[in-house]
């Protein structure tokens, strides 16, 4: 079979869009089939294009025997609603045509979480005349109203008309929450052809080590209860929250306890500038690192912090950092409401807090700092429960998924059977 697939996120960038990408397209290439990637240059998320490549017309490369096609866009830091869609806009516009450089697909597979990429994946499905299938990792444009990044207006009105046609055109939409299908058949999307595929971690990188001791002592944190929050500063994720338990904590001389933070994004300046008006002596700042490099970051954590603002639509959100502290051991302190907050419950793998409540924050990583037989706890039973989530698994399923809907459409003369052999020719 081959698969063509587009994504605005791939490794060497570091966020979720493009491990679940490149971690899934890796298994499929072991599985045996044929993967093409259509991507842009990495310059997620300060917009700057990584060292060691180009922002280029088109380029070729290959990645684990995924062949990766990079074409020109727009670049834009992860900040500021225009520039950020235009970016978006500008990656349609490229992958579409470029899509027509490479041998004809038996599936285009195309991953929000903006729905620019779907759209490109929608077009090229009806140029080569292949079945379309749409990822949802985000209800984008929604997202956008929730956050504040841009007033109510016509434009988001119109771009959720397009959402809707997408879903509702899309041969197979592969949900990473059981609540986003529920979300799309309240509005009228045929829940036959919504099949969920969580997001996991890979369990061959994240799995329980000992704390390196060189970053804990190049950090001063040597005898300190660590927590941390590693991912996206981004508008979403509401830090100031932990920032201000951060600051009740000083004010209280828990000198014990100390905050890491490992990430960029449209906030990291002014969560810094926070720190630094508040004066905290208790919080570390560090930039993204690479994700061979991430584990040991990971390692310094005795409990880890996730956190969205309180809003509805992220009850319906499962961040996938929460399978990768699972995987590691790492009990969790969830401030997330919804789906994600059932799993850490139900599998007991950390502590669940009010979103944007400072103060519930601070008083539950107060108790797990005094109580190191619960952290031992809630960290083995998220080893035990991270096999659930393991991302070849999950490849695999969602490779099954795309099999079977082709297997079950009709192929005149016999033309998709060939083409599931031995690939079709270069039109």
């Amino acid at each position: 079979m081959r698969v063509l697939f587009l994504t605005d996120n791939f490794p060497p960038e570091v966020n979720a869009p493009a491990s679940r990408t490149f971690e899934h397209c890796r298994e499929w290439v072991r599985a045996g089939h044929e993967v093409t990637v259509i991507t842009c240059a990495p310059n997620f998320p300060k917009g700057k294009v990584f060292e060691g490549y180009r922002n280029r017309i088109f380029a070729r490369e290959t990645m684990d025997g995924i062949h990766v096609i990079r074409v020109w866009t727009y670049i834009s830091a992860n900040e500021g609603f225009l520039r950020r869609t235009l970016d978006y806009v500008s990656f349609m516009l490229a992958a579409t045509p470029a899509s027509l450089r490479v041998a004809r697909p038996d599936v285009v597979v195309a991953t929000s979480p903006q729905f620019f990429t779907a759209c490109a994946g929608y077009l090229v499905g009806k140029l080569r005349r292949v079945p379309f299938v749409f990822e949802l990792r985000d209800m984008w444009p929604e997202s956008i109203r929730v956050v504040g990044a841009m007033q109510q207006s016509a434009l988001l009105d119109w771009l959720e008309k397009i959402e809707l046609s997408l879903y509702r055109n899309a041969a197979m939409i592969v949900p990473v929450t059981n609540s986003f299908k529920r979300k799309l058949i309240e509005r009228g999307v045929d829940g036959a052809k919504i099949k969920v595929v969580t997001n996991g971690a890979d369990l061959s990188l994240f799995r329980p080590r000992e704390k390196d001791v060189q970053l804990t002592e190049e950090l001063n944190l040597s005898g300190k209860f660590v927590a941390g929050y590693i991912g996206t500063h981004g508008l979403a994720h509401g830090l100031e929250t932990l920032l201000d338990a951060a600051r009740l904590l000083q004010e209280e001389g828990r000198d014990d306890i100390r905050l890491l933070f490992l990430g960029d994004g449209a906030s990291k300046a002014a969560l810094k500038e926070r720190a630094a008006q508040f004066g905290l002596k208790n919080v570390v700042f560090l930039d993204t690192v690479a994700k061979s490099d991430v584990v040991r970051y990971w390692s310094l954590l005795d409990v880890s912090i996730i956190h969205l603002r309180k809003t509805d639509l992220f009850t319906t959100v499962i961040p996938s950092k929460l399978f990768e502290c699972m995987a590691m051991g790492i009990p969790v302190l969830h401030g997330v409401r919804g789906e994600s907050a059932e799993i850490v419950e139900s599998e007991a793998v950390g502590i669940t807090f009010e979103p944007e409540n400072a103060r519930d924050l601070h008083d539950k990583l107060v108790a797990l700092s005094e109580d190191r037989i619960l952290v031992r706890a809630l960290g083995g039973n998220g080893v035990k429960a991270a096999g659930k989530f393991d991302r070849v698994h999950l490849a695999g399923q969602m490779l099954r998924l795309i099999e079977s809907h082709l297997s079950s459409r009709e192929a005149p003369r016999g033309e998709k059977r060939e083409s599931m052999k031995m690939g079709a020719m270069d039109e």
